[in-house]
């Protein structure tokens, strides 16, 4: 990324629409409630979000989520999202989403995505994955992640997908418990550990994890910033304001609601270029 040509670096951006393998039709009902619940219906292509960025000179880290173990639907390609990202390079970085069931083929997966492809991270939606982030099946994977120095950004509280499903389209939340990434910092402290989102219903256990663990950050995407809850914006304004990232959920949040509402949100005047673009520049390596 050429850092001192962006405004801001959005570390929470989803692909939404590949431009090579048709939509899997098979769980249509997730996102019908999704855009219900999120009130949204555009899907925006890859290269149309890569575009909207660019124009407003906002850097992007984004990904797709591998959940085809437990939702059975077909992922976007991340060689896809890898190859825009390697194009794009002066404003755009991918992370990679390997379901953690896919077991030593998803290890072997990740080291080819890193090697061949230069992918800068690795993300993980525990809720619509179903598993623990703590469980051993996905170590071997956090073990090639530390290998090569990425970080690795992992959903927390609520989940805005199966919301309003029966059953929650059979998805449990307390997956997406952070306290359970305690363990994962603990185990793997050389590995940079993404909080995404403020983490209601578990807003304390999120900020004392990013506490306790010096790898361990939060972004603050998939929320308005004036809505979030009075804890987190203190501790953002104060003893985690180095560990505090700018992430919209695009696109779910656009990223100018998100900016526009960050600036009368309570976050103090010193801290808003650490949120909005220097922390994420230091964790991803460019400063």
């Amino acid at each position: 990324m050429n850092i001192d040509d962006l405004i801001a670096i959005d570390i929470h951006v989803h692909a939404e629409v590949s431009c090579r393998c048709a939509p899997d039709a098979f769980g249509r009902e997730f996102d019908e409630a999704a855009e219900k619940y999120f009130k949204f219906t555009h899907r925006p292509t890859i290269p149309e979000t890569i575009a909207r960025y660019r124009e407003k000179r906002i850097g992007l880290v984004m990904f797709t989520v591998d959940a085809e173990a437990n939702l059975g639907r077909r992922r976007i390609p991340n060689e896809e999202i890898a190859e825009a990202a390697l194009e794009n390079r002066d404003m755009m970085l991918a992370f990679a989403s390997i379901d953690p069931h896919k077991g030593k083929m998803g290890v072997r997966e990740a080291r080819r995505l890193i090697d061949d492809y230069q992918v800068a991270g690795f993300k993980f939606h525990p809720t619509v994955q179903g598993f623990y982030p703590n469980d051993k099946l996905a170590y071997p994977l956090y073990e090639a992640i530390a290998e090569a120095g990425l970080p690795a950004i992992f959903h927390s509280g609520h989940s805005g997908i199966g919301t309003g499903m029966p059953g929650g389209g059979g998805l449990r939340l307390k997956y997406s418990n952070p306290i359970h990434l305690d363990d994962v910092a603990a185990d793997f402290p050389g590995m940079k550990i993404i909080i995404a989102h403020p983490s209601w219903p578990w807003q304390d256990e999120a900020l004392s994890v990013c506490l306790h663990k010096p790898n361990v950050y939060i972004d603050l995407s998939g929320w308005s910033p004036k809505y979030f809850p009075k804890e987190l914006v203190h501790y953002a304004n104060t003893q985690l304001k180095h560990k505090m990232l700018f992430g919209s959920d695009f696109p779910l949040i656009t990223p100018e609601r998100w900016m526009q509402d960050f600036e009368a949100a309570g976050f103090r005047p010193e801290v808003h270029p650490l949120i909005l673009k220097d922390n994420a520049a230091r964790l991803l390596g460019f400063a």
